[in-house]
């Protein structure tokens, strides 16, 4: 390795990835620690003689060598590592003082080291008990994607083929001439690999993607009794909520319900892309959703979370990750988690191609509210679409009251043009349903305009003249 790439390394700092070890005549436990942890997780690069503030130390003149040699035995070591780490280390002079660099690759095994396993979260080393976060760290390492699970008694009368049905609709409006829609639903099923073969035991069926996808509600809940989305609103009720669902249906329904309580909860501001008129709303909620549904270990019992409150909106759910830390979208590379529900959704047009959600996300909710996303990888997922920051806001009108303020306005325009519904009101002047709906009926309280029907079937017009 160049000096000069070295020297970034260490201004750069601790991470993930990178460790920074103090160490005189040989190395301390802890060194060993760190390298089951790289191991474990997605590998990493230890830096002996390195203070936690990155000032070189160096490593003691003379014991270089031996420094070496005993990482290299403890490492191979089959009583002190189970089963032994591969590591690289070389040495390097930067200011006069000699430094080792010991670089640990991701490996497919889990390691443990004097009978402990260690993972990497964040810059720590951490003691992984036995149990369900071992079994979650078997499952990163064996390559293997839980949704292929096959389930030989699963019958095709155990799904939704009405929901089925709708998914060849939304793949044939989506893409002409569509594959799906000349094959009958045990072609489809095969076509989209919901039926496999598992080749270690022989065993063939439908698989746990297509119970997710298309099974019945009660199956589901047999299959994964922990599986949930807990969609919740806490803006003027925060130690309860203003609103909530709690979604325990397929995947396909549960996208539709989830975007519903978004765009009942959420406001729609006006926004142009070049000459077309684009939902902020609805292109932030799809990603967040879709990535809720698609890119989550369902196998982990972790509840999946949207919340939406005062600031912004925030989604939590189980993962398989190989690393952990921030996502940039000039440096995440996308993995993964769940292939075939991911191309399912693709051919239905509820996603669109591996990468693309985060992209979109740092692209429009700056837009939408005001600050760039912020998305946490590791074994829990984590996203914020985060509001812009009080003393910003206070510099300009927030469009929310900029739209709310011109809603009786748009009403009257809209009411010229024939009868209109809560929905219809929220969409154009970008606001939420529930101030749709007030500004709606305060008018036809004054009589201004007229309401017909009851909830879900109200219009509203002009009196009659």
């Amino acid at each position: 390795m160049a000096e000069q790439e070295l020297l970034r390394m260490i201004a750069h700092g601790e991470g993930p990835s990178m460790e920074f070890k103090r160490c005189g005549t040989s190395p301390g436990e802890d060194v060993f620690e760190t390298i089951c942890a790289f191991a474990n997780r997605s590998g990493g690069t230890i830096l002996l003689g390195i203070a936690d503030d990155g000032t070189v130390t160096g490593v003691q003149a003379g014991q270089e060598l031996a420094i070496q040699r005993n990482i290299a035995s403890v490492a191979r070591n089959p009583k002190l590592f189970s089963p032994p780490v591969s590591v690289e280390t070389e040495r390097h002079v930067i200011d006069d003082g000699t430094i080792i660099r010991i670089w640990v690759p991701l490996s497919p095994d889990v390691h443990s080291f004097k009978g402990t396993v260690f993972d990497r979260v964040a810059d720590a080393d951490i003691k992984i008990p036995p149990g369900s976060q071992t079994t979650a760290l078997h499952l990163r390492k064996s390559g293997t994607f839980t949704e292929q699970r096959i389930y030989p008694y699963l019958r095709m009368d155990d799904l939704r083929l009405d929901v089925l049905a709708h998914a060849r609709k939304l793949a044939s409006t989506r893409t002409p001439g569509h594959p799906w829609s000349s094959l009958d639903d045990d072609q489809i099923l095969r076509y989209a690999g919901l039926i496999g073969r598992d080749f270690s035991t022989g065993e063939e069926g439908l698989n746990l993607a297509a119970a997710l996808l298309l099974g019945k509600d009660e199956v589901i809940a047999q299959i994964l009794p922990a599986y949930k989305t807990d969609a919740i609103v806490r803006i003027h009720d925060a130690d309860r909520y203003d609103d909530r669902i709690v979604v325990t249906t397929n995947l396909i329904d549960a996208q539709r319900q989830l975007m519903e309580f978004c765009a009942k909860n959420l406001p729609n501001p006006f926004f142009l892309e070049g000459d077309s008129r684009i939902s902020l709303r609805d292109v932030i909620c799809r990603e967040l959703i879709s990535n809720l549904l698609i890119h989550r270990e369902y196998t982990n019992p972790f509840p999946a979370k949207l919340i939406i409150d005062e600031n912004g909106i925030h989604t939590e759910n189980a993962s398989r990750a190989m690393f952990s830390g921030t996502i940039s979208p000039l440096s995440f590379n996308p993995i993964p988690k769940n292939p075939l529900i991911a191309r399912f959704f693709s051919q239905i047009a509820y996603a669109d191609e591996l990468g693309s959600g985060t992209r979109n996300l740092f692209k429009y909710s700056k837009h939408y509210l005001g600050a760039d996303p912020i998305l946490e990888e590791g074994d829990v997922f984590r996203a914020h679409v985060p509001k812009r920051a009080k003393d910003e806001t206070a510099r300009e009108p927030s469009r929310k009251a900029e739209s709310a303020k011109g809603v009786p306005a748009i009403v009257m325009k809209l009411v010229q043009e024939g009868p209109v519904t809560v929905a219809r009101v929220a969409e154009v002047a970008g606001v939420t349903r529930r101030t749709a709906s007030s500004h709606l009926n305060r008018l036809a309280a004054e009589g201004v305009i007229v309401a017909h029907g009851e909830t879900r079937n109200r219009r509203y017009e002009l009196p009659p003249r």
